[in-house]
């Protein structure tokens, strides 16, 4: 097995890989990982290139909790070789869990957690995230309903996706004024043609000592080398998927950093 650089999570204890495995795509139509043979393939070669950060969410695959459950039976045997990360509450999506309960409440937390341990076949997950902000709660419910689970081992740690530099200030606090653990990391969008992290978010991010994860950190596979202006792979998942990410990219802008 390779060996890979790894860090702690921010000034968490939590050490990672600095390179991690996106698992969005796990379950998804159209990928090579869409059964269960090629989601055991992939995360059998990330766990052997030295990987062992795999960031995945409720919401992944063609349909709520596929990437889940495909993961809960690919890593069976293999569970303590990886940091198991996943998300719940992201307010675009609706996987049928608990209508119209806010999904930053406790009793949304407590029934998300529950169902994502069953399908990971886990007995806690790593790293547990609060997919997108929840307007309707307030962020200390979210906080203690989290910190509830540390206690009880369900979960080692959590962290936010897609905050702004102002609502991580503000978890942060609250998590400081209630005494307990606090978010230990935040994940963006982050990119060369997505930096916009870089003016509030990442200087926060570091004052705070949380730990920063990019999502899309080679923009949906344009930065991958496999694409320039004129060289399109037919059988890449883009091409088969998502052409117009293709099409619509900044090529002279590419071109540049190239």
């Amino acid at each position: 097995m390779t060996q890979l650089d790894t860090r702690t999570l921010g000034n968490s204890p939590l050490v990672v890989t600095t390179i991690g495995l996106g698992c969005n795509n796990f379950g998804r139509e159209g990928t090579q990982s869409q059964t269960q043979e090629g989601t055991t393939a992939v995360l059998d070669a990330a766990i052997e290139s030295g990987i062992t950060l795999l960031d995945t969410a409720d919401i992944y695959g063609a349909r709520p909790y596929q990437s889940e459950t495909l993961m809960g039976v690919a890593l069976r045997g293999k569970r303590d070789r990886v940091v198991l990360a996943t998300k719940f509450g992201h307010d675009s999506f609706d996987t049928g869990l608990l209508p119209g309960v806010p999904r930053g409440s406790r009793q949304y937390i407590r029934a998300a957690i529950a169902g994502s341990l069953t399908r990971l076949q886990t007995d806690r997950v790593d790293l547990y995230q609060l997919h997108t902000p929840d307007p309707h709660t307030p962020i200390e419910e979210t906080i203690a309903a989290l910190d509830e689970l540390v206690t009880e081992g369900k979960i080692r740690f959590f962290g936010h996706t897609q905050f702004t530099a102002a609502q991580i200030r503000e978890a942060d606090a609250a998590a400081a004024a209630l005494g307990g653990n606090r978010f230990i990391s935040s994940q963006n969008e982050y990119n060369l043609l997505a930096r916009g992290v870089e003016l509030d978010v990442l200087p926060t991010v570091e004052e705070l000592g949380l730990g920063f994860l990019p999502f899309f950190p080679l923009n949906n596979g344009l930065f991958t080398g496999k694409f320039t202006r004129t060289e399109r792979p037919e059988d890449s998942r883009i091409m088969r998927q998502r052409a117009h990410v293709v099409e619509n990219a900044p090529w002279d802008v590419m071109e540049a950093y190239e």
